[in-house]
């Protein structure tokens, strides 16, 4: 073999590990052939300079990996087997290129995702404030757990969520919803349990219902599972039974999606009356209801509404909500209640697509609750944001009197307001970036492939967060937004 052309350098790769990358980069690239004989470990040493011990450990090492081949008293050869030709013998060296890949028919489109860094204001209608969360408590309910851990937690198993975790939530929605949930699925965050939904209930050209406007993400789940959207009218009092009624008689819809509490992004409360005509006719039409209730902790004027599923006979409620707006959404806490059936086929497929929760983390949440500690951030987070709440109202309030023609109605709780610019709101977004400004527009909540697409031709609203950002930046931030043209 003739000697190759080994330029070592200064790094600290060891000169054993150089030599082995000379090696095998000649062997793929068919400048030495399979079944070649290598010269021995001594003639290389030589020719290298190099110890014969550091060739002996080049050459050991791509035996292991398995492009030589070592043989008693004769020494090395490359392979026999690989699949590469000498580029002595060819005129033209092999070039893999590569190949369209074969995805399924429907492509998933990735949603992009909001870095908080890019921002000077940030109006993110389910941003918390991060810098306020009690990160020294926090801590130390990990340190509790690592002091006190049953190592046989870490094994498989707990496919539906640490049994401490879930005991800590069934009390907290006796508690705070008059909830009483036998048993519970704990998920990675919402998101995970709408998709558990849809996979465990959508077959493909399902109808699923959900408002004109609403949580794209969600959405954008039922439809990745096969389902056709059929968009339902909504006014100044949430979702217009009228017309739901209506498309229940003209197609026929499986699940029905509503966000009751504050209607996502418009804020509305559904009102009792409401609520229970919309039961009644999903009952009639045997149609599941899946409710999510994103936020229902803040609250400022008076107590929210209980939850819809907290009045469910029929079990056809599946009731979910997460903690990523009262801690952090990094903390992939969501959850869902539901009748016995259900919960039975979502944690089958829960098993499917995440084996095992992050055991650290629930345990940690459960300590959490269970010191109090949850609680005392929930009280204080409420508080704060209601001072966020009524700021935002005031600047409004102002800037209505100022002249411009904004329009809003201040909502009973939530993290976000929606107000009416009067103006062609088409393409503030882009606009509000180069500004250092987030914000969600109307344009965002419509879901442009429904069945039946109820989208203005000139929308005019925007979703502005109130919680995650100082009453100043708010205020500078909002001054930003109305001067658009």
């Amino acid at each position: 073999m003739q000697p190759l052309n080994i330029e070592f350098n200064n790094s600290n790769k060891a000169k054993y590990l150089q030599v082995a990358d000379a090696l095998r980069g000649s062997i793929v690239k068919g400048d030495i052939a399979p079944a070649t004989k290598l010269s021995s470990a001594r003639v290389m040493a030589q020719t290298y300079q190099l110890n014969r011990h550091t060739i002996m450990n080049a050459l050991q090492l791509l035996v292991a990996e398995g492009w030589l081949e070592s043989h008693e008293r004769s020494g090395y050869s490359v392979t026999q087997t690989l699949p590469i030709q000498s580029s002595a013998n060819c005129e033209h060296t092999p070039v893999l290129t590569p190949k369209p890949y074969k995805f399924a028919t429907e492509l998933a489109v990735p949603i992009p995702t909001m870095n908080l860094k890019d921002y000077v204001y940030n109006f993110a209608g389910g941003l918390p404030d991060l810098n306020s969360f009690p990160y020294k408590e926090f801590k130390r309910s990990m340190s509790h757990v690592f002091n006190h851990l049953d190592t046989s937690k870490l094994h498989y198993g707990d496919i539906s969520g640490v049994s401490e975790l879930k005991t800590q939530i069934g009390n907290y929605l006796h508690k705070t919803r008059s909830l009483k949930v036998s048993d519970l699925l704990v998920c990675n965050g919402s998101q995970e349990a709408l998709f558990l939904i849809s996979k465990a209930f959508i077959n493909k050209s399902d109808f699923v219902a959900a408002e004109t406007l609403g949580y794209p993400p969600a959405r954008k789940a039922f439809a990745a599972c096969g389902a056709q959207l059929i968009d339902i009218k909504q006014d100044e009092y949430g979702l217009c039974v009228d017309d739901l009624k209506a498309q229940l008689k003209r197609y026929p819809i499986k699940m029905l999606y509503l966000t009751p509490l504050h209607q996502y992004p418009t804020t509305v409360t559904l009102s009792p009356t409401r609520r229970m005509q919309i039961y009644q006719l999903c009952y009639e039409y045997g149609v599941m209801i899946i409710e999510d209730d994103y936020d229902h902790e803040f609250h400022y004027r008076c107590q929210p509404l209980q939850p819809m599923a907290g009045n469910d006979p029929a079990g056809i409620i599946i009731y979910l909500s997460t903690f990523s707006k009262i801690m952090f959404s990094g903390a992939r806490i969501g959850y869902i209640c539901a009748a016995p059936e259900v919960l039975t086929q979502l944690i089958a497929w829960k098993q499917l697509v995440n084996h095992k929760n992050d055991v650290v983390m629930q345990l940690a949440v459960a300590h959490f609750m269970q010191e109090g500690g949850f609680e005392r951030h929930l009280k204080r987070m409420t508080k704060h944001y209601k001072q966020r709440y009524e700021a935002m109202g005031n600047t409004l309030t102002l800037l209505q009197s100022q002249g411009l023609p904004i329009e809003y109605k201040k909502p009973d709780g939530g993290m976000a307001m929606w107000v009416n610019l009067n103006k062609n709101t088409s393409n503030i977004k882009q606009a509000m970036q180069s500004k250092g400004v987030y914000l969600q527009a109307e344009f965002e909540f419509y879901f442009a492939n429904s069945v039946r697409s109820l989208m203005p031709e000139q929308p005019s609203h925007v979703r502005l967060g109130f919680a995650g950002q100082s009453i100043d930046a708010m205020q500078q931030g909002l001054k930003l937004i109305t001067d658009y043209k």
